[in-house]
C-alpha cells in the first residue's frame, strides 16, 4: 500500500509531462494572396512569399538575355543570365509551393540555357528562354 502511495502521484506526472510534450497540429490551409502598400508602391504577395516584383526581375533578365543573344552578344548575354539566379531565389519557394510541375520546368530550362550559353548554342538559348519566360508568365498570374 505503501508503495501505491508513490505510484500514483509518478503516473499523474508522466501523463502530464506527455500530455504537455504533444506537438500542436499545424494548419493545412493556404493563406491568400495579399496586397501591401508600402510608400506609394504596392505589393503583391503570393502564399509562398513570392512577390510580383520577383518575377518582374525574373522576366527582365530573360529580356535582356534574350536581347544580347539575339544581337549575337553572348558573353553580355551570360552576364545577363547570370543575374537570373538572385531573382530566382526570391520567388522559387513560391513558386514550388503553388506548382511543383512548373518550378521543375523552369529549374530545366535555366539548366538548358546556362549549357546553351556556354555552348554558344543560339537556337537552344532561344529556346529555353522562350520556355521560362512562357512559365514565369504563367506562374505570376497564378
Amino acid at each position: 500500500m505503501k508503495r501505491l502511495i508513490y505510484i500514483i502521484p509518478l503516473t499523474a506526472i508522466s501523463l502530464l509531462t506527455l500530455v504537455g510534450c504533444n506537438s500542436p497540429q499545424q494548419s493545412t490551409t493556404q493563406t491568400p494572396a495579399t496586397t501591401e502598400t508600402t510608400g506609394g508602391t504596392t505589393v503583391s504577395q503570393t502564399p509562398g512569399g513570392a512577390t510580383q516584383a520577383g518575377f518582374d526581375a525574373l522576366s527582365s533578365v530573360v529580356s535582356n538575355t534574350k536581347t544580347s543573344v539575339e544581337a549575337g552578344n553572348f558573353d553580355k548575354a551570360q552576364q545577363e543570365f547570370d543575374k537570373f539566379e538572385n531573382a530566382w531565389v526570391k520567388v522559387e519557394d513560391g513558386v514550388k509551393t503553388k506548382s511543383s510541375k512548373t518550378y521543375n520546368a523552369i529549374e530545366d530550362a535555366a539548366t538548358q540555357v546556362k549549357g546553351a550559353l556556354k555552348a554558344k548554342d543560339k537556337a537552344k538559348v532561344l529556346e529555353g528562354l522562350q520556355t521560362l519566360n512562357s512559365n514565369i508568365a504563367t506562374v505570376s498570374k497564378g
